[in-house]
């Protein structure tokens, strides 16, 4: 009976847990799933690939804030507790990303736009460093010995389920909206409905009661009164931090961010799929994979957190540049048969009907049932005057997929998922089966965010940079020069936890 009671009790912690996680995921996500509008909107719009660059590296500051998070969070819940600690980072969370679907464009307000943009990601980075650590802390004080890998795992898939809704939500406003509504005001629905969602965890956090492990060294007076100084200023403790940091979150992180985010802005901006098919296929396999989370962090109570995780990083260094060029070649017309080609001409004015534009259309099939749209923009007059010379101000290039290649790029992204379900499954019981209760959420919060914030949050710019780069010097293989960023890192992180992480290591209570 005690086990029935104590089970019901850690699915009500999970459910509380997790949808406040979730949701914070869903608004930290949005940013990046609407990356590609945003850099249209808060960014100048003369230079396409630098407002798009400015946009994912404003979306990596988010990142790289977290773990100063991790720290000024951490220590609180070391200090007062973890439940009221992440109520504070939900609510943080949810109104900056509220506010952010209210900033006027960079037509309206200048240069003030992105930089409120960079201050709201700022602050959405500082929340989600507090609040991960205490999420998974605060289960894995509430999981029964033995199973920390598994109970902690459902936390795991919150990461994921929060992008997944994020593309739903996204999809179905694009669906209710035409593509003129959607570009002009309908991206900000997204940012505002998230707020409604915080409203509803807080009302579900506020009633839930304090980790049993946290209360009881509250109660023997065994809380630390200085977690920093415990955590990094004790050189014992402050090697496992860099253990973890070098040999597991780091090489978590950008499996993790290679197979969610990378992936979505490779099919969009290189292979030049169309934006919904892109977000759907990613949606499916996200989808689908999600549930393996579980199932390896549940073997990892099996088997041991270290090598479940450790094969995700080796599959990742093996696999990525085969798996990349065979999601390039699913769009590369150059290996396709052309059966049928159309172009049509017609003119256009700007929103503000000041200019006028020439657009010439070439519609292409091919044979496999792929489609491809060309779109070349010119501006023939500003203001009613003729333009010398032709000022280009569109090139733009839209693919659609069917069928076989459908279901295979659905497959590749899905090997990609499985990925980060190896590498990420675990990572929360290993992380905190590390640290001891008192300065537990400080330590295990400060590796991971830096793990996933620097190493993970700065991989779509530097990939994206390095594959402009390489395009720009004329490099045929362009398209998988980015990858060499998580496939170095991934490498590095996976001999150092191969060398000198160990099972007694884990399982070690440092207190």
């Amino acid at each position: 009976m005690q086990e029935q009671v104590s089970k019901k009790g850690i699915w009500k912690v999970i459910g509380a847990s997790s949808l406040g996680t979730l949701i914070e995921w869903y608004d930290f996500f949005i940013f990046g799933s609407l990356s590609v509008v945003i850099s249209t909107k808060f960014f100048p719009a003369d230079n396409p690939t630098a407002a798009f660059l400015s946009t994912l590296a404003t979306f990596a500051a988010g990142f790289v804030v977290r773990p100063f998070g991790a720290l000024f969070f951490g220590r609180l819940g070391d200090l007062i507790g973890r439940k009221y600690t992440f109520m504070v980072t939900l609510m943080l969370m949810g109104g900056a990303t509220f506010l952010i679907g209210c900033i006027p464009s960079y037509e309206q307000i200048g240069f003030m736009a992105p930089l409120i943009v960079l201050i709201l990601r700022l602050l959405q980075g500082l929340a989600l460093g507090g609040e991960y650590g205490g999420a998974a802390t605060y289960v894995a004080e509430h999981a029964p010995k033995g199973e920390r890998g598994y109970w902690t795992s459902w936390i795991q898939t919150t990461a994921t389920f929060g992008l997944f809704i994020s593309l739903v939500v996204i999809l179905l406003t694009k669906f209710f909206l035409t593509e003129s509504q959607f570009d002009q005001w309908g991206w900000r629905v997204p940012f505002l409905l998230s707020i409604l969602m915080v409203y509803v965890s807080y009302l579900i956090r506020k009633n839930m009661d304090e980790s049993p492990e946290f209360k009881k060294a509250k109660a023997e007076g065994k809380t630390s009164t200085n977690p920093l100084k415990e955590s990094f200023g004790n050189k014992y403790n402050l090697k496992f931090v860099l253990l973890a940091l070098f040999g597991a979150a780091m090489g978590q992180g950008v499996v993790w961010y290679t197979g969610q985010f990378y992936s979505m802005s490779y099919m969009k901006t290189v292979m030049m799929l169309e934006s919904n098919q892109a977000d759907t296929i990613l949606g499916i396999a996200l989808l689908f994979g999600t549930p393996f989370f579980v199932v390896f962090g549940r073997l990892s109570d099996r088997l041991g957190r270290k090598w479940v995780m450790l094969l995700g990083m080796l599959l990742a260094v093996l696999t990525y540049r085969p798996i990349y060029q065979a999601m390039y070649n699913i769009t590369n017309p150059v290996l396709k048969e052309e059966v049928v080609a159309s172009r049509t001409e017609h003119y256009s004015e700007s929103q503000q009907g000041e200019d006028m534009y020439e657009v010439h259309t070439i519609n292409k099939v091919f044979s496999d049932g792929t489609t491809l749209k060309e779109e070349h923009k010119s501006l023939i007059s500003r203001e009613g005057k003729a333009v010398q010379g032709e000022v280009k101000a569109l090139d733009k290039t839209t693919v659609h997929i069917n069928g076989g290649n459908y279901i295979k790029l659905i497959l590749l992204i899905f090997i990609q998922i499985i990925y980060i379900t190896l590498v990420y499954g675990p990572i929360a019981a290993f992380l905190v089966e590390i640290f001891p209760v008192k300065i537990r959420y400080t330590s295990m919060s400060l590796p991971y965010h830096i793990g996933n914030g620097i190493f993970g949050g700065l991989l779509p710019a530097v990939s994206t940079y390095l594959a402009t780069n390489a395009k720009t010097i004329g490099d045929p293989t362009f398209y998988l020069e980015g990858l060499w960023y998580p496939i170095i890192i991934s490498a590095v992180s996976f001999i150092i936890g191969a060398l000198y992480i160990n099972k007694n290591m884990v399982a070690k209570d440092l207190s």
